[in-house]
């Protein structure tokens, strides 16, 4: 996931980087084959929580709900902390 620094996308995992421009963009990674859609909004404007952070202990994160299962079945929190970066899942 890339996040907004300096004008620019930046991914904290690889250092990739790329010009905020609009629309969103699709590639395909060498860890999976499945395609990973990448979120062209800005993530200082997704909503955050207080939730403390498994990796490092911040109590707060980002976080987006989707639908990862059968329509029956409850949604997928996933999280994204503020301070490390580190995302985790909640069913």
């Amino acid at each position: 996931m890339m996040f907004p620094k300096g004008g620019k996308y930046v991914c904290n995992q690889c250092g990739k980087e790329k010009e905020i421009g609009s629309g969103g963009e699709r590639f395909t990674t060498n860890a999976k084959t499945k395609e990973t859609a990448v979120i062209s909004d800005n993530v200082a404007t997704l909503p955050k929580t207080r939730i403390i952070c498994p990796e490092c202990g911040n109590t707060e994160a980002y976080f987006v709900i989707r639908q990862t299962r059968s329509a029956d079945e409850p949604e997928t929190r996933i999280y994204r902390c503020c301070k490390c970066n580190h995302s985790w899942r909640e069913y």
